[in-house]
């Protein structure tokens, strides 16, 4: 992958500079307001505790950002991933948008004329770095509205301590999963698979699994298929072969958030669990050996990995476009980039920090993850339902496989909410 992207970025830069396109976009149209201007943005939390809240990465990027604009002041307010989405959502609702938001999901706010295209704001430069997976899950009818913020892919974790102690391999397939789980537990280990179908992250967390029997949230002409049989068929396998044999933990994953899973996967109560970069990093530093293997399937390991973006965006409301677009060209310089995905370990979403990231001898670690993002397939970003149906996955999933539960039931009334939302486009 390094070289790939390092070459694009090279094309990209030379075309660019060949051409003279380094200026802003930002005469396109002038902005309603005039004079000092006080950028309200909302972001969301990826720390895990206050020690890392992403409070520290944002007041540092907001004093470098006013002292070098002048006139400009942004007041940022950071939210938990709980929360958000649907709070940023609200505020625009009730008619008090904010500038900026950094959140999970854009395309609503698209497809209702809240936001600026990117080209609106940005310079050409910074549009032409983004990297083109990403940009191309950033579109709505062609049209680029979300700037990619940080991009993951995801892998199954295991304690590779507890694996030994239990006389376990990796895992390649769903019985490996089940009969490894069931050997954890025997010895005593306190959460053998955590499986997080809690509202954090749970529209993640089903993605996962649906792939890893060939499913998805859509099918191959991007239409929802969310109740398919291979999609029952998964959730029926967790509700039977892991919730069912009480192989999971003493949480029930419809309440077990993300952060409580790798919490405990990094106090070494966990087994397996799915998850990314951040995880790694952290586990190790604690002192949890962490093997990493692509997520099982039931008849071998998935092909590919679920790729994960957030996303910027620019809004409307309070015609403030320039100093909007003035911010995102600073925020997405190769220091701030890296400086966000080194805090997280997470992905640069850019040509030049993702080729600097990988030629360094530090992130050798994250090269297995960085190599897989090209090939990764991510949510349905770009449609405009999208946002409805991940919080009624959020709010729901955890149901298909409790106890006496039916994924057939509650995959259906997911289904059935994705095509009204569909249809109310």
């Amino acid at each position: 992958m390094g070289e790939a992207v390092q070459r694009r970025f090279t094309v990209l830069t030379a075309v660019v500079a060949a051409l003279g396109m380094t200026a802003t976009l930002s005469g396109c149209g002038e902005d309603s307001g005039t004079g000092d201007v006080t950028l309200k943005l909302v972001a969301a939390d990826y720390g895990t505790s206050a020690a890392n809240s992403s409070e520290k990465y944002w007041s540092g990027l907001v004093a470098g950002f006013e002292k070098a604009n002048p006139g400009i002041k942004v007041e940022v307010n950071v939210l938990s991933w709980k929360d958000v989405d649907r709070k940023v959502a609200e505020m625009v609702k009730e008619g008090k948008a904010p500038d900026i938001a950094q959140i999970g999901a854009y395309a609503d706010f698209a497809k209702a004329d809240k936001l600026y295209s990117v080209d609106q704001m940005v310079s050409i430069r910074t549009q032409a770095n983004f990297l083109p997976s990403l940009t191309d899950a950033g579109k709505v009818d062609g049209t680029l509205y979300g700037l990619p913020f940080v991009a993951s892919t995801r892998l199954l974790f295991y304690n590779e301590k507890l694996f030994d102690q239990a006389g376990l391999k990796a895992p390649k397939t769903w019985d490996d999963i089940q009969s490894g789980a069931a050997a954890l537990k025997a010895q005593g280990v306190k959460y053998p698979f955590a499986l997080p179908l809690g509202q954090e992250e749970a529209q993640a967390e089903t993605m996962m699994w649906l792939l890893s029997n060939s499913g998805g949230y859509v099918d191959d002409v991007g239409l929802y298929d969310i109740d398919s049989a291979q999609n029952i068929a998964t959730f029926t396998w967790l509700r039977d072969n892991l919730v069912g044999k009480g192989l999971t933990g003493p949480v029930a994953p419809g309440k077990l958030d993300r952060a409580k899973a790798f919490e405990a996967f990094t106090k070494g109560e966990v087994g397996m669990l799915n998850g990314h970069p951040t995880l790694m990093e952290e586990a190790e530093a604690k002192g949890v050996k962490v093997g990493m293997v692509p997520l099982p399937g039931a008849e071998g390991p998935t092909k590919g990995s679920m790729g994960v973006a957030d996303w910027m965006m620019g809004f409307k409301q309070n015609g403030n476009r320039q100093a909007i677009g003035k911010f995102f060209d600073y925020a997405y310089s190769d220091e701030n980039v890296l400086a966000f995905a080194d805090e997280y370990d997470l992905l640069p979403v850019t040509g030049s920090a993702s080729a600097e990231m990988e030629t360094d001898n530090k992130h050798v670690k994250l090269r297995e993850f960085l190599a897989a993002l090209p090939n990764s397939q991510l949510p349905p970003f770009g449609k405009t339902s999208w946002a409805t149906v991940s919080e009624s996955v959020k709010k729901n999933i955890g149901e298909a496989v409790a106890p006496g539960g039916s994924p057939e039931r509650v995959l259906g009334a997911i289904s059935a909410e994705a095509t009204r939302a569909e249809s109310a486009e």
